[in-house]
């Protein structure tokens, strides 16, 4: 149970969760497959193998997996079928076939198809903090992050949160590669991306590149600004930090995740509850010290 992506939310009030009472609401929203006409169904499920609860719980924070399955029918699949029917009707009719007909039999394709079509499926991984008034979820895609709230928020009845970046923070990632001002705790690997401010909006990626070469030092002065930049905290992790605060690329230091290597591997349920409250633990910090680096409690 190891995060590979973080998208941080803080709840502008306080939450307060009941075990008993948020397990009921969880349940309103269970994940139930896709029914023979359904294009798409999610929905919560345990985010332990075969566990029966639809949260865990560990050191007063609740790890959530939301569900999504899909029915995949190829475009080209319809498509395909579309044209041999048209085809058909004008060779039988002799006249040809209205955009509108050919929109509503696409749509009597889809719906016959559907039932035969494959599934696949996706999890969505997040957990609450309510102590630390933290939502953070596992996901690089928008969508996905935004389903998760949402159906947490439907569940809850509410959810007030907001990015806690709410700011651009292109202009601090700039200050920390071009004066030298990052935090003591965070090094700088090699790689970055820039972009120029202008209106051709110019981008410029570099990887497995020192950042500290006079190559990188022309972009900053020809005004380019830091959009992403791959750091390591603390000895604890490596990630790229963008400009809006997300996370991404996510990866754990062996010192970290050798802690809990005395867990046998059989015992799943208690190995997940151990990564779950060291990961948890480890990235609250993070968040924190990402917190008070740009001041954005300040904000």
């Amino acid at each position: 149970m190891w995060f590979k992506n973080l998208k941080i939310f803080t709840l502008t009030s306080p939450l307060s969760l009941d075990d008993d009472t948020f397990e009921q609401q969880l349940s309103e929203q269970i994940f139930r497959p896709c029914g023979n006409q359904d294009i798409a169904s999610a929905g919560w499920v345990s985010p332990i193998t075969g566990g029966a609860s639809l949260f865990h719980a560990g050191d007063g924070r609740y790890l959530l997996s939301l569900k999504k399955q899909e029915r995949v029918l190829p475009a080209a699949v319809v498509n395909a079928e579309l044209e041999e029917r048209v085809q058909k009707i004008e060779a039988d009719t002799g006249a040809p076939v209205s955009k509108k007909a050919k929109q509503d039999l696409k749509q009597e394709i889809t719906q016959e198809f559907l039932p035969k079509a494959f599934t696949r499926d996706s999890y969505t991984f997040g957990f609450i903090s309510p102590k630390d008034n933290l939502v953070i979820v596992d996901s690089s895609s928008d969508g996905k992050v935004e389903a998760f709230l949402a159906t947490l928020r439907k569940c809850l009845g509410s959810l007030p949160v907001v990015p806690l970046a709410r700011r651009s923070l292109s202009a601090d990632l700039t200050l920390w590669l071009s004066q030298d001002q990052t935090p003591a705790d965070i090094e700088l690997l090699e790689e970055a991306e820039f972009k120029s401010p202008d209106e051709d909006g110019a981008v410029i990626r570099c990887k497995n590149q020192p950042l500290d070469t006079d190559e990188i030092r022309l972009h900053l002065d020809a005004g380019k600004l830091v959009q992403k930049l791959a750091i390591e905290w603390d000895e604890t992790l490596s990630a790229i930090v963008q400009e809006d605060l997300a996370i991404k690329r996510l990866k754990f230091t062996d010192v970290i995740k050798d802690q809990n290597d005395d867990i046998p591997k059989d015992e799943q349920a208690a190995r997940l509850d151990a990564d779950f409250c060291l990961m948890s633990a480890e990235v609250i910090r993070f968040v924190q010290a990402l917190d008070k680096a740009f001041e954005l409690s300040e904000d």
